[in-house]
């Protein structure tokens, strides 16, 4: 039938970046979406697991575990739902004498999960910023607040890496107690919430330092990309495009509305200077989709994914991307 649009399920945890899009004030030109919106790690397991919808936010490490493998059967989108500098994710016990990166070699340290992504990030800028060997660790594996927490991929360990998994016992409870020395985690724990005095930053003046990384490396954190079944993929190849376009233009709204500085669009003081502060730092666009403009970044992440025996493969950013996915298009 003429003019009929392709269906597609679209799940996504809640970004301001993706709301025009999923509101209609944005369209993906021949397609006709359905949006779920749900809980970030119900979308990730039961996409890693079963693929229950067409296009999915997904956790990078994961993504790059799965895209590595013979034959994957998703792909990705230039697309990043979620980036976070994680130099503020590492907390310590004070009472074990880490002041500085280099305290943490020999220490025993917890992951939620050896393949999330902020710990990739966070072991990469330990290993190859800070000059800490990752063999170094006595790594411990589990739910940073529930215990039970397990790998969602299958891993190749690097030789000589220690990993424990610890099923009884929660990452916060460990480091409060001292059973471990320090966390790589994602999320605020709890006691550090509550004001626990036996977990601190490891950096107090963490934006700092994550601004010198930046500065120094040009690698801005990809938590979560957007990855899609390559078999509707196959069917209809323009797909990808469309989508992307259709993201990158719900995007630059929303950071529209952060520079209005004659409006106040968020409960957030002092935005629109925050906002002009990062442009001034980032060069111009502070949240860059597509594969050039976030090659630094991409390949840094694949890199260390593969050494931390997450990825199968040492891959390039275009092998995780459609070809031709975000040409230079001029009139």
């Amino acid at each position: 039938m003429a003019g009929r649009k392709v269906h597609l399920t679209i799940a996504t945890s809640d970004y301001d970046h993706f709301r025009d899009f999923k509101s209609g004030k944005i369209e993906a030109e021949g397609i006709d979406p359905t949006w779920m919106e749900l809980e970030i790690h119900e979308i990730f397991t039961r996409f890693a697991a079963w693929r229950e919808w067409h296009v999915s936010e997904m956790s990078f490490a994961k993504f790059s575990a799965q895209v590595s493998e013979d034959n994957p059967d998703i792909i990705g989108l230039p697309v990043f739902a979620s980036r976070v500098f994680r130099l503020s994710s590492i907390y310590v016990n004070p009472t074990k004498g880490i002041k500085t990166a280099a305290d943490l070699k020999g220490k025993r340290i917890g992951v939620p999960e050896w393949a999330q992504t902020a710990a990739v990030y966070t072991r990469g800028w330990l290993q190859h910023d800070a000059g800490v060997p990752l063999t170094s660790i006595d790594w411990v594996q589990a739910g940073t607040e529930d215990v039970g927490r397990t790998e969602k991929v299958s891993l190749n360990l690097p030789k000589g890496l220690n990993l424990t998994q610890v099923n009884d016992k929660t990452l916060s409870d460990m480091l409060v107690t001292g059973e471990l020395d320090a966390i790589f985690t994602a999320s605020i724990p709890r006691p550090f919430e509550a004001g626990n005095q036996n977990m601190v930053r490891l950096f107090r003046d963490y934006r700092e330092e994550e601004e010198n990384y930046f500065k120094r490396t040009g690698v801005f954190p990809i938590m979560h990309v957007i990855a899609m079944r390559r078999d509707i993929l196959n069917e209809y190849p323009w797909l990808a495009r469309n989508l992307y376009l259709a993201f990158d233009a719900s995007k630059k709204r929303a950071v529209k509305r952060m520079l209005d500085g004659g409006a106040s669009r968020y409960p957030i003081p002092w935005l629109f200077d925050q906002a002009e502060k990062m442009r001034a730092l980032f060069k111009g666009d502070f949240y860059p989709y597509g594969i050039d403009e976030n090659r630094t970044t991409l390949e840094a992440f694949l890199t260390w994914s593969f050494e931390q025996g997450i990825a199968k493969k040492l891959m390039k950013p275009e092998d995780i991307f459609p070809e031709g996915i975000n040409p230079s298009v001029k009139t």
